[in-house]
């Protein structure tokens, strides 16, 4: 029987061919919405105009990534796509920008028109059948404010997503899409609403350990440490991961993490880059004061197959599960030996996302993980 979901990947350079391989796949008669996620390598203005002309009539969103996750595993230099039929998901979607504005009284009357639009559509019951899904200007520094305006406004409704990204070395623009145009210091909004059954999640596979860090001094912002228990924060990192500032680099980041504890939980903060003044820059926001407690690696692969494994046993065989997978796990399987064997299980699974410069999960931005959604098979009702 055929699926409700139907994913596409385009390997081509090119912004016209790319488009038109994607729309050959997913235009039919039923298509009632289109996700992607691309390459920050593609020509954007021109991929916008040819995503267009191609997918005429059918509402798109996405955004740039740090690698993409096809159906081939991790992937790269490419555009891959999910296609919605309408029959089975109803999906609505706001763009939010000037998002140091954004406050819970706009989150909430966005939330409050989105599920009013799918309403309308009687595609489900609101209650039980609906998700969200955020996409947001990785470079903004505004996540956490955006995400928090928008879990307290979802409310019951699971949320998840990722922040747009570009290539690591790069780091100079990341991108969102909606309305037929790519954006910056901008979020993407996504209400879907489905018959299909589901299940959002967020995992990891790193451990605390008993070593604490204190951030003695912090930017304004948050993103910059400039000092670890009263030191500057690159030598203290340095010396307890037995690494020079001047060697560091994501990979080794990724292999040696931070995490803050709430409760019985670890939420990382990962390390962007180490700077000029030894401070160093985070992807999440980390305050003065706050406690970080280096974590040690599980099994990467392990975790993965009994995470996957859990979600199949609670809502059957998916259909699919979009994934926002941070681009450090990857940098971390790729310097571990174990991207063959993570893309093996991607595959088996049928993922379909990209790699993040942070996720979202439950209005909360955090880093290092693998964050999603599930979708389960078409209802026999």
């Amino acid at each position: 029987m055929p699926g409700s979901v139907t994913s596409a990947v385009s390997y081509h350079l090119d912004p016209t061919l790319a488009a038109a391989e994607l729309a050959q796949t997913l235009q039919n008669n039923h298509v009632g919405f289109v996700l992607f996620f691309c390459s920050a390598d593609y020509d954007l203005p021109a991929l916008a105009a040819a995503l267009n002309h191609a997918l005429d009539g059918i509402p798109l969103a996405g955004c740039t990534t740090a690698g993409e996750i096809t159906d081939r595993g991790y992937d790269q230099r490419c555009i891959t796509a999910i296609g919605f039929d309408n029959r089975w998901f109803a999906v609505e979607g706001v763009l939010l920008t000037e998002l140091e504005e954004v406050s819970l009284s706009m989150a909430q009357e966005q939330v409050s028109q989105l599920l009013e639009r799918c309403r309308v559509r009687q595609v489900a019951p609101i209650k039980g059948h609906s998700f969200a899904l955020t996409l947001l200007d990785g470079l903004s520094v505004r996540e956490e404010q955006v995400l928090a305006a928008l879990g307290a406004a979802l409310g019951s409704v699971p949320q998840f997503g990722g922040s747009a990204a570009d290539r690591l070395d790069q780091g100079q623009a990341t991108h969102v899409f909606f309305n037929g145009h790519f954006h910056t210091d901008a979020a993407v909004l996504l209400l879907f609403n489905t018959r299909c059954d589901f299940k959002v999640f967020s995992s990891h596979h790193l451990v605390p350990t008993s070593e604490k860090l204190v951030v003695t001094e912090a930017s304004d912002e948050g993103r910059d440490v400039k000092e670890l228990n009263a030191m500057p924060a690159a030598d203290l990192y340095g010396q307890i991961i037995h690494k020079r500032p001047e060697l560091m680099d994501p990979a080794i980041f990724a292999l040696n993490p931070l995490a803050v504890r709430l409760g019985d939980q670890s939420y990382v903060r990962a390390i962007r880059h180490v700077n000029p003044d030894r401070s160093l820059s985070f992807f999440a926001a980390v305050e003065t004061g706050v406690v970080l407690t280096r974590m040690r690696r599980g099994d990467m692969r392990q975790h993965l197959l009994q995470m996957l494994q859990q979600i199949e046993r609670e809502v059957g065989p998916p259909q699919l599960i979009i994934g926002c997978d941070c681009i450090l796990r990857r940098l971390e399987a790729e310097v571990t030996g174990v991207l063959p064997q993570l893309s093996q299980l991607l595959q088996r699974f049928r993922v379909v996302g990209f790699n993040t410069y942070g996720e979202h999960y439950s209005g909360v931005h955090i880093n290092q993980t693998f964050t999603g959604v599930a979708i389960g098979q078409i209802p026999n009702d």
